[in-house]
């Protein structure tokens, strides 16, 4: 019961690594309110969790006002915010051949949309004094090539560093505000990314998993267990003096290639080393 007593708030919570935190945080104790733009499953996930689901616009600065003003009017607090709604961004291609829209749309719903929760849940926070806001990230917000999208890159980097500002602004209130960065979990944003409907996308969980163990140095598929846990920690008062901080969890990914590869691989890095 970590999270005993703590009213959090997560978006994008209908699927994928924000299910997985609802349901963490539940075990753990917490109020939670998740949003997220799909009615039918979110009542699903609510009536599962215990969850309290409202059908939100995780990008739109309205609802986020509305959202938080109605977690406040029922349960007069709010300790925990996690930003976590996201979407694969649907423009691919040479610089070139970009679409600006598509860039316009993924960061209003990443970077916009974590802001606008922000917005609203600083005043609350800053007045009981302290808070957690955790921001989702991403591994293409530190390499390049991790994603097929250069918008998404470029908005995942965005709320990395919005992170490490609002961090110095509301730490002097007691607010922690840090981020999660996660490699290559299995969930269903992969599909979405290659253009498969969203409600097929997630049944292709587990052929998902198959396909990324060798990925990174940890010889297993990220599981949406892995940022849940992390933001549990993040959330709650254990992390007290946590703040700024943006935590990679990716099993090594982003620090090089495998050891076993060094030894064995082809080409031009075998003539190198032989």
């Amino acid at each position: 019961m970590r999270l005993e007593g703590k009213v959090a708030l997560i978006t994008g919570g209908t699927s994928g690594i924000g299910r997985r935190v609802i349901e963490r945080y539940r075990e753990e104790g917490a109020e939670v309110v998740f949003t997220g733009r799909r009615q039918a499953l979110g009542q699903e996930v609510a009536a599962a969790t215990g969850g309290t689901f409202m059908e939100a616009d995780a990008g739109s600065e309205a609802d986020a006002e509305r959202v938080v003003k109605a977690v406040l009017d029922a349960h007069g607090r709010l300790d925990v915010l996690m930003n976590n709604a996201g979407a694969p961004a649907a423009s691919r291609g040479r610089m070139e051949d970009l679409d600006l829209t598509s860039f316009d749309q993924t960061v209003q719903v990443h970077v916009r949309g974590a802001l606008a929760h922000m917005k609203y849940a600083a005043p609350a926070m800053r007045a009981a004094g302290k808070g957690a806001v955790i921001n989702v990230g991403s591994v293409a917000g530190h390499r390049s090539g991790y994603s097929g999208s250069i918008f998404y890159g470029i908005a995942k980097a965005a709320v990395i560093h919005m992170t490490r500002l609002a961090a110095m602004e509301l730490g002097e209130d007691g607010v922690r505000v840090n981020a999660i960065s996660p490699g290559v979990i299995a969930t269903g944003i992969f599909a979405k990314a290659m253009g498969l409907d969203p409600d097929k996308a997630e049944t292709m969980v587990e052929k998902i998993k198959e396909a990324l163990p060798d990925m990174q140095a940890i010889p297993r598929a990220g599981i949406t267990d892995d940022i849940a846990n992390c933001a549990v920690y993040l959330g709650g008062d254990e992390a007290g003096f946590v703040n700024g901080e943006d935590i990679v969890i990716d099993g090594g990914l982003i620090w090089g290639r495998r050891f076993s590869e060094t030894q064995t691989g082809g080409g031009t890095w075998s003539k190198l080393i032989d």
